[in-house]
């Protein structure tokens, strides 16, 4: 794993000095370089000056929390995949984690190498490892338009800016449209994982796309009742 990740940065934040430590030996053994923070406003900082290609972030910090801390890098429109790190273990606080706009979560007491096999995963996914030259072609349904090289959207010619997470959710919409897809389909797809058998977080994502996809044009994001959802037009008979 060394050689692929060698070309990776990971910022880990945490406050715990022991902790903070062992994560950063452990990726350095592994072949990444590491930046640390100790708190969510050096976090903050420190995603501006080195450039991460990925986030370990706790969610427990003295100044903050880690969920605080995502929304404020999504907001200044920084997309760098987050690994959460917490000792929380509630779906809720999963739920509210990943909505916020984080990729995984791992829960204390974990193990190292449980750390290093779920950020391999997710710079796999959300193309942070190296990847052969552009080969797909936009996919288009309606007026709207998803570029899977340039991971950008534009609906009705307007850009609509997605983390990772929600983007893949999207790609695999739109990859499938005018078909019913199960929750569950869904969980495998996009998360690669079920997060314990529990559904509610596709129903949380799909509730942040359609706030940033569905409000320049007709409804495309359709719920099919126990099933799942499916992208479609709107219906002339739907009441």
């Amino acid at each position: 794993m060394g050689a692929q990740s060698a070309r990776h940065t990971v910022l880990v934040v945490e406050d715990d000095p022991s902790i903070r430590t062992l994560l950063t030996s452990a990726l350095n053994a592994a072949g990444y370089s590491v930046a640390s923070a100790a708190d969510g406003r050096e976090a903050v900082g420190e995603t501006g000056r080195c450039r991460p290609d990925l986030i370990v972030l706790d969610v427990t910090l003295p100044d903050t929390d880690g969920f605080a801390v995502t929304r404020e890098l999504r907001s200044r429109g920084d997309y760098t995949p987050v690994l959460f790190l917490t000792a929380r273990t509630d779906i809720e606080d999963r739920i509210i984690g990943l909505s916020s706009g984080g990729d995984d979560y791992v829960t204390k007491p974990f193990h190292i190498q449980e750390i290093l096999l779920r950020i391999r995963a997710i710079l796999r996914r959300t193309g942070g490892s190296p990847r052969p030259p552009a080969e797909h072609p936009p996919l288009r349904y309606a007026d709207l338009r998803v570029d899977r090289d340039r991971h950008t959207v534009h609906r009705a010619g307007q850009p609509v800016r997605l983390s990772p997470t929600e983007f893949r959710l999207l790609v695999c919409l739109v990859s499938r449209p005018e078909t019913v897809l199960e929750k569950r389909e869904i969980l495998q797809e996009v998360w690669r994982y079920g997060f314990a058998g529990d559904t509610r977080i596709v129903d949380t994502y799909i509730k942040n796309l359609r706030r940033k996809t569905d409000h320049t044009g007709p409804p495309l994001i359709h719920t099919v009742r126990g099933v799942g959802y499916c992208l479609r037009l709107p219906r002339a008979d739907a009441p």
